[in-house]
């Protein structure tokens, strides 16, 4: 059975409970699973199974001598109810807004990102197999399937979050979980501008190259904050034009009216069946799309990237892990090389060159900002050293008594080759914008 949308109760408000009390609620779990028809909950709203619960947990414990007050018999209910509805402990943490991340480790406490920080929580799951119940329930929901044949999976929660789960026997402490939440809020360039992640002159550069069909590739670590730098990249993208995007667990906000939406597939219990991205990258060039958004490059479907960005699908978006702009080309090279297609250096380092003309940096620094920190434009090849041009930097000044990160965000002075491509398509902001002294926080 899927899980319900979160009901808003406070971490406080969950469990919270004395041993004996966490002892008669696992009891009485047990015994609400086998007085009800799970099948018939399944078909009713969330209101009508949530009171349907209740009536249950009530009658159950009235059979009981129980000492509990009324507020702790209340709170059981409702942990219940979120047992066998939701996500058990977790449905709090997805309630809250302010939580990024979610870490759960075996059945230690569980650990929440919040404003980029990680914070311990009081929850945590009652046994190995309390916390694999709830994993199964999520993967379950998308199809997907964790066992000890495929201990590791990746899925998403319905409102976009990200899921990714590991069990024993890799998991040597016992089951690991991580949530990456889905961002309620779209976010726009505005409020990037507003958080200080990126300038207003940015901003603008952005918008022209993306309305103007430019190949830009956002790299950076893990949590530095490019899915949502996607999102507000594809967020410029004319509403006339068909967008296919391509993922391995979407989580893209897309708002243009013309989106054709894919996703991988992992292979079955008989390991068949396995849609790659690259399958769906090849399968995408059939469906007349005007642009292409690949959630992330990780493996050979690099190569059919490079290729249609250099056969007329120009204008395409995707994000790489890496630390820097030149390692991002590096990375894309060892993965067009995973790909199994042997090509000169030199022939691959041209078609880098030629697909891609912008490299977005973005950092989450030790303050737990995510800041854009380099824009680089890609100039050609000489010899056999791909050229590169920074146009914005962000530069390091101090760290404050709070520890929070000052410094300018700034033009380098360079003018991009790409600005006469913005400027016949009549999408160019003005020259001023990348005079070293304007710009910064």
């Amino acid at each position: 059975m899927g899980w319900t949308a979160p009901v808003a109760r406070s971490a406080e408000e969950y469990g919270n409970l004395s041993d004996e009390e966490q002892a008669f609620k696992e009891s009485l779990f047990e015994r609400l699973v086998k007085t009800l028809d799970l099948s018939l909950l399944g078909s009713l709203g969330d209101r009508e199974a949530r009171s349907q619960i209740q009536q249950v947990c009530e009658a159950l414990m009235r059979e009981e001598s129980l000492t509990f007050n009324s507020a702790v018999r209340q709170r059981i209910i409702a942990d219940l109810q979120d047992e066998v509805l939701g996500l058990g402990p977790l449905e709090a943490l997805l309630a809250d807004r302010t939580v990024s991340d979610i870490l759960v480790n075996g059945t230690k406490p569980i650990y929440v990102e919040r404003f980029g920080k990680l914070e311990q929580t009081k929850l945590s799951f009652s046994s190995d197999r309390h916390l694999l119940t709830i994993i199964d329930r999520i993967v379950s929901g998308v199809g997907r399937r964790v066992d000890e044949s495929s201990p590791m999976v990746d899925a998403r929660l319905k409102d976009g979050s990200r899921v990714n789960a590991v069990i024993p026997p890799l998991a040597i402490d016992g089951p690991m979980l991580s949530i990456r939440r889905f961002s309620v809020d779209k976010l726009t360039a505005e409020n990037l501008v507003e958080y200080g992640a990126i300038t207003e002159e940015v901003a603008r550069l952005l918008d022209a190259a993306v309305r103007s069909r430019l190949n830009v590739v956002v790299s950076g670590g893990t949590g530095a904050g490019k899915t949502t730098m996607l999102n507000v990249l594809s967020g410029f993208i004319p509403h006339s034009e068909r967008i296919v995007t391509i993922e391995d667990s979407a989580e893209l906000q897309l708002q243009q009216p013309h989106v054709v939406r894919l996703e991988t597939r992992p292979p079955n219990i008989e390991s068949r069946g396995e849609v790659t991205q690259r399958d769906l990258l090849r399968n995408s060039l059939r469906m007349r799309p005007d642009r292409i958004v690949i959630g992330e490059v990780r493996g050979g479907e690099a190569l059919d990237m490079l290729q249609a960005m250099n056969t007329g699908h120009d204008g395409s978006l995707t994000t790489i892990h890496a630390n820097s702009p030149r390692d991002a080309l590096t990375r894309i090279e060892s993965m067009v090389a995973m790909s199994g297609f042997t090509l000169p250096l030199n022939a691959l380092r041209n078609q880098i060159a030629s697909a891609i003309d912008i490299v977005l940096q973005l950092e989450r620094q030790e303050d737990g900002r995510r800041r854009l920190v380099s824009v680089q434009e890609i100039n050609g090849l000489e010899g056999d050293v791909i050229t590169m041009s920074e146009i914005f930097s962000f530069r390091r000044e101090s760290v404050d008594e709070e520890g929070n990160i000052i410094g300018r965000f700034s033009a380098t002075g360079v003018v991009p080759n790409f600005y006469d491509h913005l400027k016949r398509r009549g999408m160019a902001p003005g020259l001023e914008i990348f005079q070293a002294d304007r710009g910064g926080w």
